[in-house]
C-alpha cells in the first residue's frame, strides 16, 4: 500500500523555474503526485546572502520506504546539478522530506517529519495551503495552526512566473 507523502522544493540558482519542473517530472518515476501548492519567492533564510528561491511543496503516493525514497530525491538533486557547498547555500534544487505518513523517524541520515519544518514559513505556507488539517506527528497540531505562528515572519511572495502544472498529466 502506498504512503502518503509531502516534499518541498525549492531553487535559488539558474533558471528556478526549469529546475522545478525537471524535479517534478523526475519525481514521477517512483511517486504519484496528487497535490502541487502554487510556486512562491522566499527570502533565504540561515544563510542569507544569496538569491532568492522559489519554492513549492506537494502530496503524493510512493511505494519507497522513507530511506530509498531520501536515496531517490538526492539522485535527482545530483542528477540535476547540486554539488556539496556551503550548509543552506545556493543550490539549483533541493528536495526535502518533509512528512511520510504519520510516521517519527530519526536516524544518522534522515529526520522525519523534517526537523526545521514548524519554524519555516517558507515551507509551512505552501504546505499549508494543500494540506491544512494534515497533522504533525510530533508536535500533534495541524499545519494549518503552526502556519499562523509563523505567518509574517520571512519573506514569503506567491511567484507569478509561468510555472503552470496539470497534475494528470504533470505537462507544464
Amino acid at each position: 500500500m502506498p504512503s502518503r507523502i509531502f516534499l518541498s522544493l525549492g531553487s535559488n540558482q539558474g533558471n528556478r523555474e526549469n529546475f522545478l519542473r525537471q524535479a517534478l517530472a523526475a519525481l514521477t518515476e517512483f511517486c504519484q503526485i496528487t497535490a502541487v501548492s502554487r510556486v512562491y519567492e522566499t527570502d533565504p533564510v540561515d544563510y542569507e546572502v544569496q538569491p532568492r528561491f522559489l519554492n513549492l511543496v506537494l502530496s503524493a503516493e510512493t511505494k519507497l520506504l522513507p530511506e530509498a525514497l531520501l536515496v531517490a530525491v538526492k539522485g535527482i538533486e545530483g542528477r540535476l546539478g547540486r554539488a556539496p557547498s556551503v550548509r543552506f547555500g545556493p543550490r539549483p534544487i533541493d528536495i526535502d522530506i518533509l512528512l511520510y505518513d504519520k510516521l517519527v523517524l530519526e536516524t544518522k541520515v534522515l529526520t522525519i517529519p523534517h526537523p526545521r519544518l514548524f519554524e519555516r514559513a517558507f515551507v509551512l505556507v505552501p504546505l499549508g495551503e494543500i494540506a491544512p488539517d494534515a497533522v504533525h506527528p510530533v508536535l500533534q497540531r495541524p499545519i494549518g495552526e503552526l502556519l499562523q505562528e509563523v505567518a509574517g515572519k520571512a519573506g514569503v511572495r506567491v511567484w507569478v512566473g509561468q510555472l503552470k502544472m496539470k497534475l494528470d498529466k504533470l505537462h507544464f
